[in-house]
């Protein structure tokens, strides 16, 4: 019984981010969202380097860039040209980007 009053008082994760950074759609929350997959995406570069063997260095020797670059977008990701994350995707690891769009 104690167990399902305290529960009342939890909110989702959606409603937490509407407290702080306010409903979907606005400036503040958009702001954070697009911070967010910035951080997804260094996320995603980082691990796939490390789940290749692959030091920042060697990565960057495979997509013609440097060992400072790779490690700029590893760590905040905001400022990348998509025509070099294609580039470190197919050259450096083999892959293809696809990307979608949510309206």
């Amino acid at each position: 019984m104690i167990f399902m009053e305290k529960n009342k008082k939890l909110t989702s994760f959606t409603q937490h981010l509407d407290k702080l950074y306010g409903k979907s759609g606005t400036a503040k929350r958009q702001k954070y969202e697009e911070g967010f997959e910035a951080f997804k995406l260094s996320v995603m570069i980082h691990e796939l380097r490390i789940e290749q063997g692959l030091t920042q260095q060697q990565l960057a020797d495979k997509c013609g860039t440097t060992k400072t670059y790779i490690s700029r977008i590893e760590n905040d990701a905001s400022d990348i040209r998509l025509s070099t994350l294609m580039r470190i995707i197919h050259e450096g690891f083999g892959g293809r980007l696809r990307l979608t769009v949510d309206l």
